[in-house]
């Protein structure tokens, strides 16, 4: 019997789970072959990897700490893909609402201490989207390519950091250190557990994904992506306000991963440096993608990929295998994903028999 590839009307929630597990399960069986290879069992090197990630408090901690910036970043980057808006810059925009978080919590603004925090966090959310507005509006009016002007602003932004944590906003008591000023006790964010980094950016960050389901689920707004989404023409021709929604979505997507930056200074750091993100913004794509573009399914993505680094380091340590291995998990994870989604697009059907005249 000859089969076809028909496309799909609609994937099933099951189905895109299923995929997302299968996705993390194969890419650790093929990290098992170089973990053979460096002399150690796979199977006691993914035990290791679970105990350092979740076998005590610390490491929940530890793991739920590295998780909060990816589920923003995750979430920022399916909102954005959903409207077919490719968002690469969400490492930039995260260091901006990091500066914004450090140029209003530092004293350069005199503010009442109760309104700290939010103030931190709303110059946070606009520096961020309007690190996101900007290239979608040359898109719209110039027909620039998002995809280079977001990827490139990155290291414009990293660089502009870079400048100003060694020129006026530099610490003088850094003893040289290149890193900002310390935001004041007002604007730090309070630890969810005593003694453990673990602190209320999480909550921000599974309070954000609850919102951004609501507002795809049940929101005139979140239809308007979704048909943008499909098919931009048609979407235009129904009366969406095509260009209107994008730039919605644009300071939505760049708003979160600005909050990502607020959560790093307010919550971990306490100031601004060059080394705040180690990669929060690309991960959070492999995040997206892991989640189907889900925002419930990028908090699991999120803490998934955050075990991994985690377990990686603890694992690291007990064995001599480097902790790289967990970039490996999470390319060939990436990887899985994109062959997955072939089949959420496709199904195979039994082929129409020819028929005779």
């Amino acid at each position: 019997m000859s089969l076809r590839l028909e496309p799909r009307e609609h994937a099933p929630l099951g189905l895109r789970l299923l995929v997302s597990l299968l996705a993390g399960a194969i890419a650790l069986l093929f990290v098992a072959i170089p973990v053979m290879a460096a002399g150690a069992n796979p199977c006691e090197a993914y035990v290791l990897m679970a105990q350092g990630a979740f076998g005590s408090m610390f490491a929940l901690s530890e793991t739920l700490n590295r998780a909060t910036p990816l589920i923003l970043t995750g979430l920022a980057a399916t909102v954005a893909f959903r409207a077919r808006l490719w968002n690469i810059g969400a490492e930039g925009q995260l260091y901006m609402g990091a500066l914004a978080a450090v140029l209003v919590g530092s004293g350069f603004l005199q503010l009442p201490g109760p309104i700290m925090i939010p103030a931190i966090m709303l110059a946070g959310f606009l520096a961020g989207g309007l690190m996101m507005v900007v290239p979608t509006m040359l898109k719209q009016r110039f027909g620039a390519d998002e995809v280079v002007i977001t990827l490139l602003l990155n290291f414009v932004v990293i660089l502009f950091i870079q400048m100003l944590i060694e020129g006026p906003l530099k610490d003088p008591l850094s003893m040289g250190w290149p890193q900002s000023v310390p935001l004041l006790a007002e604007a730090k964010f309070d630890k969810l557990v005593p003694r453990l980094r673990t602190h209320w950016g999480l909550i921000i960050g599974l309070v954000s994904a609850l919102l951004l389901w609501l507002m795809v689920k049940k929101t005139v707004l979140g239809f308007e992506i979704k048909a943008v989404g499909e098919n931009k023409p048609a979407a235009r021709f129904a009366g969406i306000p095509v260009d209107a929604t994008m730039l919605k979505v644009a300071l939505i997507s760049g708003g979160l991963a600005g909050l990502a930056g607020v959560g790093e200074v307010a919550g971990v750091k306490g100031y601004l440096s060059a080394d705040l993100s180690p990669g929060f913004g690309y991960s959070g794509i492999v995040v997206a993608m892991l989640a189907g573009l889900s925002p419930i399914g990028s908090v699991l993505a999120a803490i998934f990929i955050a075990a991994v680094f985690v377990g990686a380091d603890s694992m690291s340590r007990a064995t001599g295998i480097s902790n790289y291995l967990a970039d490996l998990v999470v390319a060939l994870s990436l990887l899985c994903v994109l062959v997955g989604s072939f089949f959420l697009r496709f199904r195979l059907a039994p082929a129409n028999p020819k028929v005779e005249a």
